[in-house]
């Protein structure tokens, strides 16, 4: 937290499936960074969950972070909003949706944007490819690079 803005990064994906984990991989990352970490929480899991909607309502900024195949540059940031969707099964679950559900059952909205992160291949039990590891480091910087730049911009009364 930095002037009372509370950031998340909530990277999900299944890490055992090559590409497939890594928005997990991004919030391992800031996890492990000295520096960010001291400004931004992270969770990860395999898949957004409803109750994730509890967690994000105790945050003015998330950033949802997760591998995507149809996307043609490294990585794509884009801003969401509430949504409500309907899936056969909550395995499904949008982030927008989770968005949704935060607005709806606890009256909050915090600034939300999916970090999509360049994958390849998803075959299970495979490491991940060198390919998608370099769009992880693009993703990592320019992700550090957002929050830094969203936190001087809410110390200077502009952001949130």
């Amino acid at each position: 937290m930095l002037n009372n803005v509370k950031c998340l990064v909530y990277g999900y994906g299944n890490p055992g499936r090559q590409d497939d984990g890594l928005g997990v991989e991004l919030a391992l990352r800031i996890e492990n960074d000295e520096y960010l970490s001291k400004y931004v929480d992270v969770d990860y899991n395999y898949q957004l969950n409803i109750e994730d909607a509890l967690t994000i309502s105790e945050y003015d900024l998330v950033i949802f972070a997760d591998a995507a195949l149809n996307i043609d540059k490294p990585y794509e940031l884009t801003k969401i909003q509430p949504a409500h969707t309907i899936t056969f099964t909550t395995h499904e679950l949008s982030a927008e949706s989770i968005l949704a559900l935060c607005q709806d059952l606890y009256n909050k909205k915090p600034e939300s944007y999916i970090l999509a992160i360049r994958g390849y291949e998803w075959e299970m039990g495979l490491p991940m490819t060198s390919k998608a590891k370099c769009n992880l480091d693009d993703a990592y910087t320019f992700l550090t690079e957002f929050i830094e730049n969203h936190f001087s911009r809410c110390i200077a009364g502009k952001g949130i």
